[in-house]
């Protein structure tokens, strides 16, 4: 930018200080002449008036008026000139330099010709050119510094952008919210935040996905593996495997429907389309699963309450949550875990609790957060259980602290009606 704004100053300085510098010479030649001119015509007259006076002219006068002059006068009816003032400004000398002239004649015949040094013009025509070439490098100058002052304005918004471009690239998403001032840098800079932002949500879910994966996928692996464990230990019953194998097999078909549920909502490729779904054949598949656990360590699975509720909602999400919930009361209760089914009339609620010493107090208002756990846990089951129920219109929520009893409500199925009557 400097070396550019530099040759267009440089140009235009020349396009316009040749013809100022020409125009200069010419007005100050032109003016030396008139001068001379008039200085000539002024000898005229006292010319004529000398030959009508005293029939003569006075040389010596005309050089003491004139010293810088050479002057030569020639009457009408004279076959002689007279000259006077400088010799050495006598054209036909041979040392004379380049000289002005000017030639008068007057109304009595008298030529005049006077003859002077263009010194006085040269050193004129220097001093107006040396004034031009000033003005010409002050433009110069000042140009050179306004194109630095724009160019440091420019490079210093690009560095930093480039900055911030290295930042994102580096992995460092905070958006850097700096402006410029110059509406081109500005849309750039808002452009780089708002990828910030949108590569920060990306990596944000990408992170939430693989620890909400392998928060739901612990679960059923380790049915799995008790499944298989059983299977092993009665190699010889074939009704034991047979029967563990089928059990095992479910296991593994809900791990798929895990595995794509989490990668639906970690794309978010598909939104929650939620159904009547029978609260009896879930609750008693939870039951089935993980009454083995609790028995392990003499604890027990209840299912009471209203049987044969109907609720809307996406069935292996249904699962999903009451899974978490029940291994909360597993990992964090004691005693027996009971699965309370209740019809409230719009809403269908089931509840789970425990016989444990319940929530902490200072936990009780931040036991949905991510990574906040009371006893060692990861902090996400619940978090991600509320977040299922509530992308399809249902909630979770802490309803008792001792003993710790969690409540799923559940839009009523049925056009409203959470209790099958009878075929539909």
């Amino acid at each position: 930018m400097v070396f550019s704004t530099l040759v267009v100053t440089v140009i235009a300085v020349m396009l316009l200080g040749l013809p100022l510098g020409a125009l200069t010479y010419k007005l100050v030649h032109d003016e030396s002449s008139r001068q001379l001119e008039g200085e000539a015509e002024l000898i005229g007259a006292e010319s004529d008036n000398m030959l009508g006076l005293r029939g003569e002219l006075d040389p010596m006068r005309f050089s003491q008026e004139h010293p810088d002059r050479f002057i030569r006068i020639t009457p009408a009816d004279a076959p002689t000139a007279v000259t006077a003032g400088d010799p050495s400004l006598d054209p036909e000398a041979a040392d004379s330099p380049h000289l002005l002239k000017a030639t008068v004649t007057t109304s009595r015949g008298t030529r005049v010709e006077v003859w002077a040094s263009n010194e006085d013009v040269q050193e004129s025509v220097v001093r107006a050119w040396l004034g031009i070439a000033s003005l010409s490098l002050l433009a110069i100058g000042v140009a050179v510094g306004l194109s630095m002052f724009q160019a440091r304005r420019l490079t210093l918004p690009l560095v930093d952008l480039a900055a911030t471009a290295e930042r994102l690239g580096s992995g460092v998403t905070t958006p850097w919210g700096h402006r410029y001032g110059i509406p081109e840098a500005d849309r750039v800079a808002e452009v780089l935040d708002r990828s910030a932002e949108r590569i920060a949500g990306l990596i944000a879910t990408e992170r939430h996905f693989a620890t909400d994966a392998s928060h739901q996928l612990r679960t059923p692996l380790t049915a799995l593996t008790m499944r298989l464990e059983e299977i092993l230990a009665e190699s010889n019953n074939p009704e034991v495997v047979r029967e563990e194998g089928e059990a095992a097999l479910a296991q593994t078909e809900r791990l798929v429907e895990t595995v794509e549920s989490l990668l639906g909502r970690a794309r978010k490729s598909q939104n929650p389309e939620v159904e009547p779904v029978e609260l009896d054949p879930v609750l008693n598949h939870l039951q089935a699963e993980w009454s083995p656990v609790l028995q392990q360590e003499q604890r027990r699975l209840l299912v009471t309450g209203d049987p044969g509720l109907t609720a809307m909602t996406v069935p292996t999400d249904l699962a999903q949550i009451l899974a978490t919930l029940v291994e909360n009361a597993y990992k964090h209760g004691a005693g027996t875990v009971t699965l309370r089914r209740l019809d409230t009339g719009q809403s269908v609620r089931v509840e789970v609790s425990d016989e444990g010493e319940g929530v902490p107090e200072h936990l009780s208002g931040r036991i949905f957060e991510r990574e906040v756990s009371g006893g060692g846990g990861t902090g996400l089951g619940l978090a991600l259980a509320r977040h299922i129920a509530e992308s399809e219109g249902a909630r979770v929520e802490l309803v008792q602290t001792r003993p710790t009893t969690f409540a799923l409500f559940l839009p009523a199925g049925a056009g409203g009606l959470s209790k099958m009557t009878g075929p539909v």
